[in-house]
């Protein structure tokens, strides 16, 4: 454990703010949300492309960077962008926040973007995706980071072994998963068959915990509902000895969301999702 580094991901020191907000900015300065995430003992933070755009405008780049150095955070995860299989006016608007995340990547030495798949789970094509994502990985791998895709148990790639068909279809070396533990266990993985994944195409990990039930949509349950880790029902001392066969050693991401967890000070939701993540890794 003593090697093995925490990433806060970008809910975990965000506030009062949820994915399923229309204006989804942390109404906390990146300041004081790295400050605590490095108080806390966080190796690394996670930045939401809107925080990013807020970020820009207070400090610069060139600021930010500073400021999350001087808090010993050195592991960065941008995210999130959607579209980019997309044409039309989607795709537009995909590709002006991809321009931004890879120019804000290079400036901050970031470790790796975060994609996600389609939450519509529309009818897509392997070959396509396959394409887009290869040439995304390549842009990414050419501002020095990595691409992690996180398959989500609602949308076109529901599992594991989904996301890493599309990884290994594409090929690149730099793209790979995020394995978020939440959607491995809502879609009903066995923590063994994580052992097989192979380390080249973990790009990221992600722990938290959750009840037994689902209330409500699986987007309701993961928005409002997780658990800080230990305190729920996922079996994740199997998770971590499965992963940690695979090779992963970390960062290891620490993605706590849900009503209660908005609540807290940032001091105390950093501190609440560091040590209770650390007591599991051991």
């Amino acid at each position: 454990m003593d090697t093995e580094e925490l990433l806060a991901t970008c809910w975990t020191t965000a506030g009062d703010t949820a994915p399923d907000r229309d204006d989804q900015r942390s109404p906390l300065n990146l300041r004081a949300r790295a400050e605590a995430a490095g108080a806390a003992g966080f190796k690394g933070i996670g930045l939401l492309y809107a925080d990013l755009v807020e970020a820009e405008r207070e400090y610069g780049l060139a600021g930010v960077r500073s400021l999350f150095e001087d808090n010993g955070l050195v592991h960065v995860e941008l995210e999130l962008l959607t579209d980019w299989w997309a044409d039309g006016r989607r795709r537009s608007a995909s590709d002006a926040v991809r321009r931004d995340l890879l120019r804000a990547a290079e400036a901050l030495g970031a470790r790796h973007l975060k994609i996600g798949p389609d939450v519509e789970d529309r009818p897509w094509d392997l070959d396509v995706w396959a394409k887009e994502f290869a040439a995304l990985a390549a842009q990414a791998d050419g501002v020095g980071a990595r691409l992690g895709i996180e398959f989500l148990p609602w949308s076109n790639l529901k599992t594991v072994h989904d996301g890493l068909r599309l990884v290994e279809a594409a090929g690149h070396p730099a793209g790979g998963l995020i394995i978020d533990v939440w959607h491995t266990e809502r879609a009903h993985t066995p923590p063994a068959e994580l052992a097989d994944v192979p380390l080249s195409r973990i790009v990221g990990v992600e722990l938290n915990d959750a009840d037994d039930d689902v209330i409500g949509s699986l987007f309701e349950d993961t928005v409002r509902r997780r658990r800080l880790c230990g305190e729920g029902s996922f079996d994740l001392p199997g998770i971590i000895a499965a992963l940690r066969t695979a090779g992963w050693h970390g960062p290891w991401g620490v993605e706590i969301l849900s009503d209660a967890h908005r609540q807290l000070s940032v001091r105390d939701a950093a501190d609440a999702a560091y040590r209770t993540a650390v007591a599991v890794l051991k």
